[in-house]
């Protein structure tokens, strides 16, 4: 008869290795290898705080609400992995580019990937809300070349704080979105309204988590873009307001020194408002990297 392989007793001491070894016939290794460090980890956490079971079922419970916190228009998911950094941390590690290009962010959860395209110069305010402003961009390579027809897509939460996804009953559809193209010197432009900064939604269990642990939840003004051209690397990133007192603090991680621009008075179809004038850099695409 067969000899029967020995487990290691599940224990205090050895529970990391006892679910570790019964993965070790597996054929996917690097898989394998993934979850049970991730396992290791969880096992790391439990030791080290010892929850009761009622502790441990909140946490549980946590998980559970924030599932049923996602819809087709609100992803809790990935608002958790944006506040912990984890959005963060795996764009940095995948996105690094030469000094001179533009740095990547995160897209955030209010991202559609439908939004209208628009005429150079028109507006995307539908609801025209707001203190009005003239944005104005170039997008070049490295050596400062403009590329011509790249297409910019642009999205932004209004003069309250508020994207259109979150208030589909007071906003128009894809008010404050728009996607535009470049000309053959590399510019666009179009009207749009100043943001406002705004906290982070506190209505769902992550958002509830995490001030009730005292932690910052402040998103200061900005501008979201993406940016794509044949060719070359697709730029994900903000544009955050100078003038916003909540810079040193962005709840997603998401600013750069270089992502940082002077939104300046200026005058915007007869009425006074602000202007911000932008570049972005791209890098040539490379074996294994998004274009």
């Amino acid at each position: 008869m067969a000899a029967q392989t020995r487990a290691l007793t599940f224990s205090e001491a050895t529970s990391s290795e006892a679910f570790a070894e019964r993965f070790q016939a597996s054929r996917n290794g690097k898989l394998a290898e993934l979850i049970a460090a991730a396992v290791t980890h969880v096992h790391e956490l439990i030791k080290e705080f010892r929850p009761s079971q009622d502790e441990w079922r909140k946490v549980l419970l946590f998980l559970t609400e924030v599932g049923h916190a996602s819809d087709e228009r609100r992803q809790e998911w990935v608002l958790l992995s944006d506040l912990i950094g984890a959005s963060a941390l795996v764009e940095e590690i995948n996105s690094r580019r030469p000094k001179g290009a533009t740095p990547n962010t995160i897209r955030g959860p209010f991202y559609r990937d439908n939004a209208p395209e628009r005429a150079a110069g028109s507006s995307i305010s539908i609801d025209g809300k707001g203190e009005p402003l003239a944005v104005s961009a170039r997008v070049e390579d490295l050596d400062g070349l403009p590329i011509t027809d790249a297409e910019v897509v642009t999205w932004q939460a209004n003069a309250e704080g508020y994207y259109e996804n979150q208030q589909p009953d007071l906003q128009p559809e894809h008010n404050l979105r728009g996607l535009f193209r470049t000309d053959a010197e590399g510019r666009l432009h179009y009207r749009s309204v100043v943001p406002a900064g705004y906290g982070v939604p506190s209505d769902g269990p992550v958002g509830r988590l995490l001030f009730e642990a005292g932690y910052p939840l402040h998103r200061p003004a900005h501008l979201h873009f993406v940016v794509r051209a044949k060719g070359f690397e697709t730029i994900t990133t903000h544009i955050y307001d100078s003038s916003d007192p909540h810079l040193g603090e962005d709840a997603l991680f998401g600013v750069r020194p270089e992502l940082v621009a002077r939104f300046e008075p200026a005058e915007v179809g007869g009425q006074r408002g602000r202007a911000v004038e932008l570049t972005f850099v791209m890098v040539r695409s490379r074996p294994g990297r998004a274009s």
